[in-house]
């Protein structure tokens, strides 16, 4: 898939005239000279190279699982954007975790942040075997039945009349109106600390 999806990136980049080719390249720039460079690609097998992690697998899926879910950086861990520069915070692992800070370049740290961008049409996490997505429907039920379990009750979402939360000062009630994120709670209190500011 990498290998068809690569190629094909290749040559629309060719057909646009935005593929340089310095040096040596230049033997290929011409289009029979780039499709036939393209078909030896091709033809030969595009391997990975995988070999056994150094602290076993449970700190390996530890240090993945930080990237599949979320972005490369969340907006609470930068610390200052001005005159160009971007001061952040970061965990420093290799010394149990520290938080230390570090300030790059605005485009220093934009082309670090897009190495974390994935090629239009991958995605994060695949699902194969009984999760395809093609497949799960029909084989998840089969494989329930066939374990003689039965699929967990969906949770009854909690009506208007029920409770979740009291008001801390009579004692009321409280509704959920509506859930922010931790990034809009941030913006909602920097803009009311800015109209506060100007009044």
């Amino acid at each position: 898939m990498f290998r068809g999806k690569f190629t094909e990136a290749l040559k629309k980049a060719f057909r646009r005239g935005t593929l340089q080719f310095p040096g040596t390249l230049q033997a290929i720039r011409t289009d029979k000279a780039f499709r036939a460079f393209l078909r030896t690609a091709y033809r030969k097998n595009w391997v990975v190279y995988a070999k056994p992690p150094f602290r076993g697998p449970e700190h390996l899926l530890q240090y993945l699982a930080r990237y599949t879910h979320r972005v490369a950086i969340s907006n609470h861990r930068i610390i200052n954007v001005a005159d160009g520069r971007v001061t952040f915070r970061w965990k420093d692992y290799a010394h149990g975790g520290k938080q230390r800070k570090m300030t790059l370049s605005a485009n220093e740290f934009l082309r670090r942040f897009l190495l974390h961008v994935l090629p239009k049409g991958f995605i994060r996490i695949r699902f194969f075997g009984l999760l395809a997505p093609r497949r799960r429907r029909a084989l998840l039920p089969l494989c329930r039945q066939m374990l003689g379990d039965s699929p967990h009750p969906r949770c009854q979402q909690p009506t208007v009349a029920t409770a979740l939360w009291h008001c801390p000062r009579c004692g009321g009630p409280m509704r959920v109106i509506e859930k922010l994120r931790a990034c809009q709670l941030v913006s909602m209190l920097a803009s009311r600390r800015s109209f506060d500011d100007s009044s």
